[in-house]
């Protein structure tokens, strides 16, 4: 309620964005309509490592309840070099203490909770084709003819988002500089931690999930996709050491797609906004996607409760998400550019002090939303 009528609120977008944010206007007593373009197909699964920040966003969705049986908590980050020898460890528990716990699963599971959590029917098949800011709300035209006018739209619709365009807000994503390679491994060798092994430019990530899954996350610098992805991964990792011979041995099927970027002057034009990856997509290295996306969703149900308007609450929901998105962002960065100093320089230097320089990463994001 806001002005004494119920606000009407378009959410663009069914992935953990939209569903985030559909949960928490919820929660706050509006009643928002949900839209997707794509069809409730099964997809290929991937996995999706929730640092204890997203925990906490969970927590505040009121949904830590049903993501507690799932997957598997993890309590510690391991860096090796690319033989498998030790570079430096992260203490998760110690890091996100007062914050959350972190917590390692498939993505379609997250889906799940959230979905539910929603509450609504998720209209599928409803692609945005028009956008019309009106002085005080949004027209929205779908491709299938039909149309509405709203108080809020939200675009939860990803690094590739319609909205974006439509509304003016910016363009297209610009490449982040990675190819990354994603699979879900059974069978593959016992691993209890988080347990990343760098190279020259090129990074294999293996995280566990519980019931003996585990998943697979590779990165190289370019931004060119190979033909056969399966085979580039042997081709680049053959020779790594640690668990990797045997997660290697035990691939089947992997995706494979070019990290984007957004960065935008500003999130919302009239009463239309951007949230998640809509408004500030990065590279993928923190881990940090689904958690500001998460959190986003808490502080837009924040912001449009305390708000006296519409418009009041979007400028308050930006000036307080921008701070912690753009570090997230110059993290990201940093995080990169030590990827692709030479091992000989970078492998010392991790042993030395990486401990402390990968918890200083997220410092910012272990403080108050």
């Amino acid at each position: 309620m806001m002005g004494g009528s119920p606000l009407r609120i378009l959410v663009v977008g069914a992935g953990i964005a939209g569903l985030a944010v559909a949960r928490a206007l919820r929660l706050a007593g509006f009643r928002p309509d949900v839209t997707e373009r794509l069809p409730p197909t099964e997809t290929i699964d991937s996995g999706l490592y929730l640092p204890g920040n997203a925990a906490r966003a969970m927590r505040r969705l009121d949904l830590d309840g049903p993501l507690r049986p799932l997957g598997q908590v993890i309590h510690r980050q391991r860096f090796l070099d690319a033989a498998g020898a030790p570079l430096c460890d992260v203490d998760l528990d110690a890091l996100w203490a007062g914050v959350g716990e972190c917590r390692a699963l498939p993505r379609t599971e997250l889906h799940r909770v959230l979905l539910t959590g929603a509450g609504g029917a998720v209209r599928h098949g409803a692609e945005v084709s028009t956008v019309d800011l009106l002085p005080d709300r949004v027209a929205v035209g779908f491709t299938d003819g039909t149309g509405g006018e709203y108080d809020l739209v939200v675009g939860a619709d990803g690094p590739r988002s319609a909205v974006r365009t439509l509304a003016a807000l910016g363009g297209p994503p610009r490449p982040a500089g990675q190819v990354v390679y994603r699979a879900l491994v059974r069978g593959g060798p016992r691993i209890a931690d988080w347990t990343a092994l760098l190279g020259q430019r090129a990074g294999f990530l293996v995280v566990p999930l519980g019931a003996g899954r585990l998943y697979c996350y590779a990165d190289e610098a370019g931004t060119e996709l190979p033909a056969d992805p399966l085979a580039r991964l042997h081709e680049l990792f053959g020779s790594y050491g640690g668990p990797v011979p045997e997660v290697l041995a035990a691939l089947e099927t992997v995706c494979v797609e070019r990290t984007e970027e957004v960065e935008l002057g500003r999130w919302f034009h009239g009463r239309v906004l951007l949230v998640g990856d809509a408004a500030h997509a990065t590279a993928p290295t923190l881990s940090q996607g689904a958690a500001m996306a998460l959190e986003d969703a808490v502080v837009l149900a924040e912001s449009l409760r305390a708000a006296g308007s519409v418009d009041a609450a979007l400028i308050a929901y930006e000036s307080r998400r921008r701070p912690r998105t753009r570090w997230v962002r110059d993290r990201t960065r940093d995080r990169n550019r030590t990827r692709d100093v030479p091992p000989a320089l970078r492998d010392p230097l991790l042993r030395g002090r990486g401990g402390r320089i990968f918890r200083e990463h997220y410092r910012l994001l272990t403080g108050p939303l």
